[in-house]
């Protein structure tokens, strides 16, 4: 039976001529991919009223593979032209996929602003703290001290805490997920579609090609063990010491408030001057 469901998915989210994907074997990619279009099956959104914009990168080749009206942009522009959509067409439902460079190097400018405008964009963010498609430089979210063809004696940048960021910004849903805690992962992702705002779920994602091999963490398979054994939920965080979090990854769902909708406050001033008002 799941294997009919999975087949199923397959068939209606993705365009099967597309695939086989090129992501490198054991690359966590894919399963986020796949847990974003679980999210969109089960919320049962019309095709048609899904954009799923990506900029440049490992994680934006998911756009090419996805069956929806798609946006394959520049790189680090992905939320800028998200950005142009959900403004021309606010009715439509506009998922931003990026990477950890494509978002927080390049793109980081558009990701405060969007975030500070809470424009209505449900924004995932593969993290596999590496540059993987352009030769495994180090990335804004590296952790310190790892090693990257770009960083050979160890990265001395200190990491962005994506979540902290966004928060700071302005987002109104904040989540972390992770390719091992899938279940999980797709609740959030439809949570981050409920929000009526800017949502970002980073979701952390193996490389064992480039981050994997470089640092000794071993194969995917024992990757996905560290993030079994090393993922902490959010809520049983704040009962922990920083020496008990210390190596830990903390997962699960950090922030979900209101605060008013970009598109939808631009509305109330189109209809003020459609009325003969002042803008």
């Amino acid at each position: 039976m799941a294997e009919i469901i999975a087949s199923n998915l397959v068939k209606k989210s993705f365009r099967t001529d597309k695939l086989p994907h090129i992501w490198c074997p054991g690359c966590g990619h894919g399963i986020l991919m796949r847990a974003v279009a679980q999210a969109i099956d089960n919320k049962g959104y019309d095709k048609d009223k899904v954009c799923i914009v990506s900029g440049i990168g490992c994680s934006s080749r998911a756009a090419g593979y996805m069956d929806f009206n798609t946006l394959h942009t520049t790189h680090g522009r992905a939320l800028a032209f998200a950005t142009g959509i959900k403004l021309a067409r606010p009715e439509l439902h506009v998922i931003v996929i990026t990477g950890d460079g494509d978002a927080a190097a390049i793109g980081g400018n558009h990701f405060i602003h969007a975030a500070r405008r809470n424009i209505g964009l449900t924004t995932i963010v593969f993290n596999n703290s590496i540059y993987g498609m352009t030769g495994g430089q180090y990335s804004p979210l590296t952790p310190t001290n790892d090693l990257a063809t770009t960083a050979p004696y160890g990265n001395i940048d200190r990491s962005f805490d994506l979540i902290k960021l966004a928060d700071a910004a302005g987002a109104t849903f904040l989540a972390r997920i992770t390719s091992y805690h899938v279940p999980q992962a797709v609740k959030l992702i439809e949570k981050g579609l409920d929000n009526d705002g800017f949502s970002m779920i980073e979701g952390i994602s193996e490389c064992p090609t480039y981050y994997g091999r470089k640092n000794k963490k071993g194969g995917p398979v024992q990757i996905l063990g560290w993030m079994r054994d090393n993922a902490v939920d959010v809520k049983k965080a704040a009962q922990m010491t920083a020496d008990e979090l210390a190596g830990k990854l903390v997962i699960g769902e950090f922030k979900h408030e209101s605060a008013p909708e970009y598109t939808a406050e631009y509305q109330k001033i189109i209809d003020k001057v459609q009325k003969g008002g002042r803008a």
